[in-house]
């Protein structure tokens, strides 16, 4: 396999200059479709590697799309940058220490997988070129994945059509090929519009908004009982209808997040909650309206692509971590609880041991708890063959979105768990373009899997990307 060896060399050629990039997005976090700052420095980026660049992908202005080499299979490597509400941090202290004046942070390592993403991208473009071959590579800047839901927008869109294979990751405590299960969502904003009174005066006049969300919880809480054990649903108050307690709630508004291991199920689920914010409007007398904000597909797997990434991953090894990074590691592990550490070990279907960073491969296919979380690249998965990869960048046992992944996302072991699956993606996308056999079975797969179960887009038709979203 001395392609992809030679395709890991392009990459080291380029680390440097990409770690810097994830460190500059890391410095100035930017919440869903807000990232105006760290999409300048992608795509600044681009056009210093030699990319043909397009800005504003389908109207979305921190979205964008770098391509080079002619003719061939084209593959795409996607790469993500928004932050998250609330998980501002110092790098590299092992202590939760907000910093100054800023409220979001890279929580979930998104500045690590925009900038790995666009290293492999990179290193695939120089070994086109030196070797001569057909093929093209992209890079895809994807924004919002943080419920914005870019990336669903752009699949229905027809953004990908002329893809022939998908290449991403994320950083985790382990390496892994993404085990390509995750939960479909919409997220539902329920507006509530009673009528304003003097709550002592005049409490008979009014009809509470107010009232009328906590009745809504309150149903839906009950209705937990009653759906899929995988399913989920979660709330959040955007406006709870002023501060001003003599006053009867006139408006108030809930933001929801329901999720289903499939769309079919997710479509059902969302038509109860929907059933009990009638239900609560009725009992208050107001009157509810809900609006689709955005919404995502379940993944959908390919076994020759997870097959093909996995034999990179094994040839490849654990990231070269050392003494020092694990001692980080260890202070990092110091503010966790045994659980955080047992469950990140059952999550991946591995022993529980002291290791404090990554030091094996995971087996493909490893059976571990099913923990689902969600992410837009399922929609891209229903549209074109896709595989993901997770890379080993954080403490065995560091909560997803929590100021302890902030915290690392500046570190040295960061760093080289980026560099790391970097080379495994470059390596497979060199394995896609080297090998028409292997794309064949993954387009076979992939075609198979959607007449069994053809796509639905979970959108609204005419839906508008959220550009002005809250959080």
């Amino acid at each position: 396999m001395h392609n992809s060896e030679a395709i890991w060399r392009h990459v080291e050629e380029h680390a440097a200059a990409f770690v810097a990039l994830s460190d500059r997005v890391w410095a100035m976090p930017e919440l869903n479709f807000q990232e105006v700052r760290s999409a300048a420095e992608h795509t600044a980026m681009l056009r210093a590697q030699g990319f043909r660049v397009t800005e504003g992908i389908d109207g979305i202005p921190t979205a964008m799309m770098g391509e080079a080499g002619e003719g061939g299979p084209v593959i795409a490597i996607l790469g993500e940058y928004d932050a998250l509400p609330g998980l501002s941090q110092e790098a590299g202290i092992a202590e939760h220490r907000p910093r100054p004046g800023e409220g979001a942070g890279h929580g979930c390592g998104h500045n690590l997988l925009g900038a790995g993403a666009l290293l492999a991208a990179t290193a695939v473009k120089d070994w086109l070129a030196r070797e001569g071959l057909p093929g093209r590579v992209r890079y895809y800047g994807c924004p919002a994945e943080e419920g914005g839901a870019a990336k669903t927008f752009m699949v229905r869109d027809g953004v990908f059509s002329d893809v022939d294979v998908a290449i991403t990751w994320h950083p985790g405590p382990f390496v892994a090929i993404w085990e390509p299960v995750s939960l479909a969502i919409q997220l539902i904003d329920f507006a509530f519009v009673g009528k304003a009174s003097h709550a002592a005066a005049a409490p008979h006049l009014g009809r509470s908004a107010l009232d009328a969300v906590e009745l809504m919880n309150v149903g839906v809480n009950y209705l937990r009982e009653h759906m899929p054990s995988d399913a989920r649903v979660h709330y959040a108050y955007l406006d709870a209808g002023g501060i001003a307690p003599n006053v009867v709630q006139a408006s108030a508004t809930v933001r929801y997040l329901v999720r289903a291991a499939d769309l079919p199920s997710l479509l059902d689920l969302a038509a109860r909650v929907e059933k009990i914010a009638q239900g609560a409007a009725l009992m208050t007398e107001t009157t509810a309206t809900s609006r689709v904000v955005s919404a995502m597909s379940n993944l959908l797997a390919n076994p020759p692509l997870e097959e093909a990434m996995h034999a990179n991953l094994m040839r490849l090894g654990p990231p070269p971590f050392d003494a020092e990074d694990r001692a980080f590691a260890d202070k990092i592990r110091a503010t966790l609880t045994a659980e955080d550490i047992v469950s990140a070990h059952r999550r991946f279907g591995m022993p529980v041991t002291d290791a404090p960073l990554c030091d094996a491969i995971v087996p493909l296919r490893a059976v571990g708890e099913r923990m689902m979380g969600s992410t837009d690249v399922g929609d891209v998965s229903w549209a074109v063959p896709t595989v993901q990869a997770r890379g080993a960048t954080y403490a065995i046992g560091t909560p997803g979105h929590s100021w302890q992944m902030t915290a690392q996302g500046m570190n040295a072991a960061a760093h080289k768990g980026m560099i790391h699956v970097a080379k495994a993606m470059a390596g497979t996308a060199v394995d896609v373009l080297r090998d028409p056999d292997l794309l064949a079975r993954a387009k076979a797969d992939h075609a198979e899997r959607l007449a069994r179960t053809p796509y639905r887009c979970p959108l609204p038709d005419g839906l508008a990307p959220p550009l002005d979203m809250v959080g």
